[in-house]
């Protein structure tokens, strides 16, 4: 019984175990693996084309692509499953029920920008992260084009839901 529990204990040093899953840059102590899932080259060109981490464009861009992609979806629950659903003004009440929200969101933005956030750390699938999401400033631009976004993203769909019958 003793036995088989020493082999279970040396069963994940196997080196066949090391085929698949490696420390990242072969220094255990980083504590971040690659594995089949994060260092595949989709997976890499996956991560790197989102507007978070696409190299090449100002925060208030990062921003301005976030806030239109959730502007477009962050309607839709209101109107949808609001408490006015079944009303005539159930698309009105929902554009500003997603605005309030919007608002909600770019606030924390501001906050989470104002606290001194840390530097971008390199990773695996991201080598190469934003550093201008590292100051102050660079998180207010984010907020800016993030909210001009949302308040887009929301009135594109408002006017689909209120034009489609």
């Amino acid at each position: 019984m003793v036995k088989e529990i020493s082999k279970s204990k040396d069963r994940p040093s196997d080196p066949r175990n090391r085929e698949v899953v490696h420390p990242a840059g072969g220094d255990p102590q980083s504590s971040n693996l690659e594995t089949p899932i994060n260092a595949s080259a989709l997976s890499k060109w996956f991560i790197n084309i989102q507007p978070a981490y696409r190299t090449g464009i100002t925060p208030y861009r990062r921003g301005l692509e976030v806030g239109i992609t959730q502007g477009l979806w962050v309607i839709i629950p209101f109107i949808k499953l609001g408490p006015l659903r079944d009303t005539d003004i159930a698309n009105i009440a929902g554009f500003l029920s997603a605005i309030g929200l919007l608002i909600i969101a770019t606030a924390s933005i501001v906050l989470y920008g104002s606290t001194n956030p840390p530097k971008p750390r390199a990773t695996i699938t991201n080598p190469n992260p934003p550093m201008e999401l590292s100051t102050t400033a660079g998180w207010y631009k984010y907020a800016n084009g993030f909210f001009v976004g949302g308040i887009i993203g929301t009135t594109i769909t408002f006017f689909i839901f209120s034009n489609w019958r």
